[in-house]
């Protein structure tokens, strides 16, 4: 007896592509004869940078957050056009850039110089990995 395989969703399709990415990657490798033992650091330098191309071009969803709030349904289901949410942060704080979920920088709002009717982020604090975990 068969069951059909539920609809693969959003998550599923980047995280399958993100595997194929890292397949091919490997594949890149795998032709090359795998890094080769380098002579010195510029020959391990100029091999990665090589096979770099790969990794790339592997597209990722990047965020800013301003803030968030939670309420309850009630409130949630009483908005409309003109209403406003306040949200946890106050104006001047640091927002969060957020790469697939996970956040790896704060940064601050600033105007485009070239553009002044859009605005963007300023990098204040990379996050590092022991910071994440």
């Amino acid at each position: 007896m068969t069951q059909a395989s539920p609809e693969p969703s959003g998550d599923d399709i980047q995280e399958d592509q993100l595997n194929r990415a890292i397949e091919e990657l490997r594949g890149v490798l795998h032709e090359e004869g795998g890094p080769a033992p380098a002579t010195n650091g510029l020959d391990a330098v100029a091999g990665a940078m090589r096979n770099s191309g790969v990794i790339m071009n592997i597209p990722v969803d990047v965020q800013i957050v301003l803030g968030s709030a939670e309420m309850p349904v009630s409130e949630l289901m009483a908005l409309q056009k003109g209403s406003t949410v306040a949200l946890n942060r106050r104006i001047g704080e640091a927002v969060d850039v957020m790469v697939n979920g996970r956040r790896i920088a704060k940064g601050e709002i600033t105007v485009l110089e070239h553009d002044p009717s859009r605005f963007g982020i300023r990098l204040t604090e990379i996050i590092t990995a022991a910071k994440t975990a």
